[in-house]
């Protein structure tokens, strides 16, 4: 009888009653309630309850049981006619902060103390030398809760409602009491003139600090702002604070930097801050003081004394990859960068900086030992790392102006059999008859392609070995001079059989600009594998091998595809859509929280930067070829695994244009990196992508949000393709590079 029951109460929640969707979001903000908060206790996504209030969707069981409770709970405590507070406003005039006891000593920063929501009674202080203790809310102040009482010595933790919540699958904070606020805060001068810490979760603390030593010092005393370590031999993420143009102004440090300083990158020696870090027996690195600074002290054994500062109005976050994150409140900005850290790492300089240093925080060069017979350990290599020191490269791997290079000739241009060019395809053709009576050209671009080129990548950990006429290997990484000039494009064997295919409307796998090689060259073990794949003999004259190697960039790959992956989700692109709800929820996902799209776009940067920067070229510093540059001396330096990604990544699209072209007869007009665009009967990639019953061609372009499938780039018409490359007198002009939105100026152009 009791299952009768259930079943029977099972019936009736599925048809809760509802009030209107707009009623349900006045409740909501009327409480003081985020979007972020709601969805996470119904254990849904925050589309969904913002649907649910847009009245496109209605809930479900047994969410809907749930959702209906709260809404009847808050129909209880604000009535119909009620006032509506403002939503994500703020106060500073009305806040009240709670009592603590004053420093010991002038010198000394004040404990922190933590900023509560505008609405809220003041809090009653504790009697003399105990910790501050909260008390409870009045009665009339439903939104309010009591607060435990704090240990002594810490901030106490406040969660105003009309601060954003990270978001819900943002990983759980840090249970380290080292690191209870956070990883970082943006601190901030309100008008009072009191300094605001504002940390991840909405929490505010106040900051005691009246000089930029003193923050130093507060933030390692008394913020307990950090990060724990990604890896077990690795080491916690130094603090990191964000400094607004209020804190600059407040810390004596300038608005924006000069024309001078700007191309020095940073503030003179003889600036009056950078005297009182020295005065207080603070140190900077190398960098100096500039953007992106790290101020540390040498510290024994294990400890460190390490805060690092980012300055957004010095353009510390770069508008290409952060867009106006700069220029956010403060509570907006330490939730985005505080979702890019729990996902990704704390930032440590720019998204290719921070690319780097995630491959070395999963991947640490060293570790402890074993206990050796006195019981000590010492410090050793840790397998499946790049070591401390750095190794050379081959020199048909260095970059011009290296210094194994420094006997050529000064003006001297190697050629293919000299130099390893592995570049990502920048690479168009006009188009056929056939294909300029069709309406639509579209692009494809591959999501986060960089990534999945690294994904199970087998790569050198140590130094390269020259061998001379080697039998080719292809689980053995490498650089290889080989003679690449026979393969045809127009006969290739795909799935053991010989395809026959158009191949002058195909690129070239093996050069950037897709014309077929015409003699000896060097390539990367992925590109001459591919050769082999399609069905050809290959026979290296000369090969630099690594027999020291390893799948390193497994770990940095899956961190982050699970960043990219949770952010789109929040967003409400998840990976298990068909394409074409893929296609909806692709459509305008930036506006459904345009921080949370920053965050994607920083992502995507951390991939590509990270790449690039195992390349890094001199960056000023007096440099001249054949003199070393500081970039040389770090372990990862390694411009052969840059070339073997790249070279990978080449190949996973060029693999997928032959497997459309030999299942449709269609070939792309333009390839630009990891965009290719196809003339279309129609504008939508449904349109010319081979779906069958919902199902992908195997091993071709598939729809959806996961690295390494495809979305749409945008659709402009075939017209408007001739048109462009007849006014700029170009007929191989590439069209993925503009058929975003169709805008091309004389500068793309070269005019």
């Amino acid at each position: 009888m009791s299952e009768l029951f259930d079943a029977v109460d099972a019936l009736i929640a599925s048809r809760s009653p509802l009030p209107p969707p707009a009623e349900r979001k006045r409740l909501r903000q009327a409480h003081g309630l985020t979007l972020d908060e709601v969805a996470t206790a119904l254990r849904v996504r925050r589309a969904t309850v913002s649907g649910w209030e847009a009245g496109k969707t209605e809930p479900r069981p047994p969410e809907r049981d749930a959702y209906a409770r709260m809404l009847e709970q808050l129909a209880r405590l604000y009535p119909a006619d009620a006032p509506l507070p403002a939503e994500d406003t703020a106060a500073p005039e009305a806040r009240a902060v709670v009592a603590a006891p004053a420093a010991s000593a002038a010198s000394a920063p004040e404990p922190a103390r933590a900023r509560s929501g505008p609405t809220r009674p003041p809090a009653q202080p504790a009697h003399t030398g105990s910790p501050s203790r909260r008390t409870a809310p009045a009665p009339t102040d439903p939104a309010a809760a009591p607060t435990p009482a704090v240990p002594a010595g810490r901030p106490t933790a406040r969660r105003p409602a009309e601060r954003r919540a990270a978001p819900a699958r943002t990983p759980a904070g840090d249970t380290d009491p080292r690191f209870e606020n956070g990883p970082l805060a943006v601190v901030d001068v309100d008008a009072d003139g009191q300094v605001l810490a504002h940390c991840v979760g909405g929490l505010v603390l106040d900051v005691a600090a009246k000089s930029l030593p003193a923050l130093v010092e507060w933030t390692l005393r008394e913020g307990r702002l950090g990060q724990p370590k990604l890896s077990g031999p690795g080491k916690d993420a130094d603090p990191l604070v964000v400094l607004t143009e209020a804190a600059c102004e407040h810390y004596g440090l300038p608005v924006t930097l000069t024309r001078q300083e700007r191309l020095a990158g940073r503030l003179p020696e003889g600036h009056k801050v950078v005297k009182q870090l020295a005065r207080a027996h603070w140190q900077l690195t190398k960098r100096g003081f500039g953007p992106w600074v790290r101020i540390y002290r040498p510290a024994p054994g294990a400890e460190r004394s390490c805060v690092q500062l980012c300055i957004p109005s010095w353009d510390a976050l770069d508008a290409r990859h952060w867009g106006n994150a700069g220029r956010l409140p403060p509570a907006d900005l330490a939730r985005l960068l505080g979702t890019y850290a729990a996902r990704v790492m704390t930032p440590r300089g720019s998204t290719a900086v921070t690319g780097l240093e995630l491959m070395t925080a999963l991947h640490p060069p060293t570790r402890a030992s074993q206990p050796d017979a006195t019981g000590t350990r010492h410090s050793e290599h840790n397998p499946g790392s790049l070591g401390r020191e750095p190794v050379d490269c081959a020199p048909c791997e260095a970059p011009d102006g290296h210094p194994v290079l420094a006997d050529l000739p000064r003006f001297h241009r190697r050629t293919p059999a000299e130099v390893l060019v592995e570049e990502a395809y920048d690479w168009a053709r006009p188009l056929t008859d056939a294909e300029c009576l069709r309406p639509h050209l579209v692009g494809i671009d591959v999501n986060m392609a960089f990534a999945a080129g690294a994904n199970g990548l087998t790569v050198g950990l140590g130094a390269p070995t020259r061998v001379e006429r080697p039998v080719f290997d292809p689980k053995l990484p490498g650089s290889w001079l080989v003679d690449l000039s026979h393969v045809d494009l127009s006969r290739v064997k795909l799935a053991k059989q010989w395809t026959h295919l158009d191949g002058d409307l195909l690129p070239s796998p093996f050069t950037p600009k897709g014309e077929r090689p015409t003699g000896p060259a060097w390539y990367a073990t992925p590109t001459v594998a591919y050769a082999v794949e399609l069905g050809y003999d290959v026979r290296p004259v000369e090969a630099y091998l690594r027999h020291d190697n390893g799948r390193y960039l497994d770990a940095w790959y899956s961190r982050l595809r699970d960043a990219y992956l949770a952010t789109m989700a929040d967003l409400g692109v998840g990976a298990d859509l068909s394409p074409h709800e893929f296609l909806a929820a692709m459509d305008g996902y930036r506006q459904r929280d345009p921080e949370l799209a920053i965050v994607v776009s920083a992502i995507k940067a951390t991939v590509k930067g990270g790449i690039g920067k195992l390349r890094e070229r001199p960056r000023g510093e007096g440099w001249k070829p054949g003199q070393p540059w500081r970039a040389l001396a770090r372990p990862t330096w390694r411009p052969d695994i840059r070339a073997a990604v790249i070279s990978r990544t080449r190949i996973n699209m060029h693999r997928k244009i032959v497997k459309h072209a030999a299942f449709t007869g269609e070939y792309p007009v333009a390839v630009l990196s990891d965009c290719a665009v196809y003339a279309s009967d129609g504008p939508s990639p449904l349109d010319f992508l081979p779906y069958r019953d919902g199902k992908p061609l195997p091993g071709g372009f598939k729809l959806g949000v996961n690295p390494g499938l495809v979305k749409w780039e945008g659709t402009q018409t075939v017209l408007w393709g001739e048109g462009v490359r007849e006014q700029f007198g170009a007929p191989d002009l590439n069209l993925a590079r503009y058929i975003k939105d169709g805008t091309v100026t004389d500068q793309d152009t070269g005019e």
